[in-house]
Order: C-alpha cells, then structure tokens, then sequence
C-alpha cells in the first residue's frame, strides 16, 4: 500500500469520527461521536472497488480543489480529538504583567505564508475605535500589549429554556471577560504596523504554574474555556474546535472571542468589550471587515437525526449547532475570522409543510430567506443581529 494510501485512509478514518466536536456550553467533552454528523463518506460507497484503490484527493494536487485541506498550517490538527495544538507565545503588558496568547490570522500576506497563518486582509479595516489594541515589539521578541486584559476566573454557565424552545437560555455567564480595552485584534506599531489576531489564553500567571497542565486537565479558572492542554516548556496550547459548514464543506473552526456576554457563554469564548467598535452588517461592502455566519435557531433537533441543527438542538443535546460560515480561504477571496451572525428561524409553514431541514451554504439559506421560508427573530427582518465572534478557521474537509 502506498503512502498516500496509507494517509488516505488514515483520513477517511478520521472524518468518520467527526460528528459533534465540543463548542462551549454545546458540550463540554471530546472526542467527536462516531455518526458521522459533519464527516463525508468515504468514496468506495456505492463502487465495485475497495477505499484503497482510490488515488489522492484532488485538493493534494490543488488546494482549492474538492478534498481535505489544512488552512491555519501553523497548527497540528487532531481530527480524531477535535483539537489543533498551536505555537504559544509569552508577551506583556505595558504595566509588566505576563500575556500568553495565540496567532491565528494576520493582513500581512508574506508573513501569513511564512508562519502558515490565515492571510485575512479584512483585518485592516477593523482598526476603528477599540477594535484593534496597540503592541509594540521589543527586545528579546517580546511583543507588549499597550491595553486590554482579561479575567478567566468566571465560571462559564448556560441555563437552556424549556422544552422545546431551549433557545434564549434563561441565563448565561462567560466562562472569560475581557476589560473595556480587550480585543484580540492587535497592530504591531514599531513593526510593519500589521494587524495580527492573537487571542489571550491566560494572563498574568508564571510558565511553572501552567506547565502543570501540560497532559491536560486544564484549570479553566485560570485559562481560555477551549484549553485542553497548556505547556510553556514544550511551546505549545492545545484548543477544542469547533465544527461547522461552508459553502456545503464541513469545516473546523475555532471560537475564541465575541463582543456579547450570549454568544460569548454559548461558545465558550472570552467577552472583548473591543470588538463592539466593529461594523456590522454591511457584509463584502467598501471597508468592511467581516464576514457572515449564519445560525439557525430552531432547526431539526435529536440527537441522532442526520439533518439537526441549530441552536435548540444545541441547548438540548449538548452538540455544536452547525453553523454556517460565508467565505474562507482557498474557495473565496473575502475571509475574515470576524464572522457578523445573522440569525435565522424558520418559519411554521416551513416547519408544516417540511421544508426545514440541515442548511450548509449561505445562496441556500439567503434563498431560503427571499422565499419566505426563514426570518428574522419573531418574524422579523432577517441579517445582522449585531453579535460578532472571532471564528479563525482551521481545516476544510472537502
């Protein structure tokens, strides 16, 4: 058997297990379950040949071709866990206190290639209000934070509404809060002046009380909600991803911050106060520096129904709600990590006559939408809701 055989079916192995990768509140434990939620089935269904006879996948020959396809290269990704285990990098606050933080996307083309990042050229117009902190380079390769810092100790809760609407939850709390000055999104002034996405993973504790989580166990009172591991010695953080759509691919993606304590508790991201200066719903206009994401609220729910998703089904049977991103790299030009949620609800009619089933690509929704089938909250407009997360995106299956 060849290697890329090998590796072939290593992967379609994988992807078989991926199902309900662990966001936030949705669930709490990995590894995926085995029926194969999000995962394509293997290509030797339906042949007269055995999955090993088959050649490799067109996207190892072209990445934007159909296939699986590692976008944040930075990090290792580990498909059966859910998780990418990524660089993690000491820096400070202009006051002295230590910042461990991640990178995960950048405006700087070259770099974004050099360190294997996402290129997110968006970026650049974030940088209005408090939306982007300041971060100067120092000596050493440190990199100081001129503002924004966040407490971790709050314990994440989410409270589901009865039965069958789980969805608002009764109440919620971030499991991390960011000050009035925290955002993710950092400009490195003395270098380039480049806008990088470096969320925070934990804040002013020393190396050796974190190196006693490098197997796992994290202490969430005093790191990022998606931590499953942390070990300054070896360099690294290993983070829970979370699994979703777009444009009909599945994808893995990682939650990391939002500007609302709801979507903030839900996915088990930090609250940054910061990215309430972003503009939203003027998706692909002149300047603007988001994307859209698009979750529905009362989709198919059970916990073994091939089409569920949404945020009921979420609420009720702790999996990710399956939303669906707009563009990422290599299938679209317009990528930013900053995702604007556009919040969907179908209507009764489509719940009558069945049209409601799982959606995976925005025409299909936005169609969807114009017919009439799905509106806003209350039979309101549909688009913006004014929540925006920070969604960098991590692996393309398809």
């Amino acid at each position: 058997m060849s290697r890329t055989t090998v590796q072939a079916t290593r992967l379609v192995a994988a992807i078989a297990l991926v199902s309900s990768l662990g966001s936030g509140t949705y669930a709490q434990q990995a590894p995926f379950d085995d029926d194969g939620d999000v995962a394509p089935a293997p290509p030797s269904i339906g042949a007269d040949i055995p999955l090993t006879y088959f050649g490799p996948a067109p996207s190892e020959v072209q990445k934007e071709l159909i296939g699986p396809h590692k976008l944040l290269k930075a990090g290792a990704v580990d498909l059966e866990a859910g998780t990418v285990t990524l660089p993690l990098y000491a820096g400070q606050m202009a006051s002295g206190e230590t910042v461990w933080y991640v990178v995960l996307d950048t405006d700087d083309r070259g770099n974004a290639e050099a360190l294997g990042l996402n290129y997110a050229p968006k970026l650049t117009y974030a940088d209005v209000g408090r939306a982007v902190r300041r971060g100067t380079l120092a000596e050493g390769l440190t990199l100081v934070f001129e503002a924004g810092t966040v407490d971790f100790s709050p314990e994440r809760s989410v409270v589901p509404g009865d039965a069958p609407n789980f969805f608002p939850p009764k109440s919620l709390q971030p499991g991390s809060v960011g000050d009035n000055f925290y955002s993710p999104l950092v400009k490195i002034e003395n270098a380039g002046g480049h806008i990088y996405n470096a969320p925070m993973i934990a804040y002013d504790v020393d190396a050796a009380t974190l190196n006693r989580f490098c197997d796992g166990a994290a202490d969430h009172a005093i790191m990022h909600d998606k931590v499953v591991s942390i070990c300054p010695r070896e360099g690294n953080v290993t983070l829970e991803l979370t699994a979703g759509f777009s444009f009909a691919r599945p994808v893995l993606y990682l939650s990391t911050e939002a500007n609302h304590p709801a979507p903030a508790a839900l996915e088990g991201a930090t609250f940054a106060p910061g990215l309430e200066s972003i503009h939203l719903g003027a998706d692909d206009s002149l300047f603007s520096p988001v994307e859209r994401i698009f979750v529905m609220v009362n989709g198919p729910t059970g916990r073994d129904n091939p089409h569920r998703q949404g945020l009921n089904s979420a609420l009720s049977d702790k999996r990710t709600p399956l939303n669906v991103l707009g563009g990422i790299p290599t299938i679209a030009t317009d990528y930013s990590p900053l995702w604007d949620i556009n919040l969907g609800v179908w209507t009764q009619a489509a719940v009558d006559q069945g049209v409601r089933t799982r959606v995976t690509e925005e025409f299909q929704i936005l169609g969807l939408v114009e017919d009439g089938w799905i509106t806003g909250r209350d039979g309101g407009e549909y688009g913006s809701v004014g929540f925006v997360v920070n969604c960098p995106i991590v692996f393309r299956f398809l």
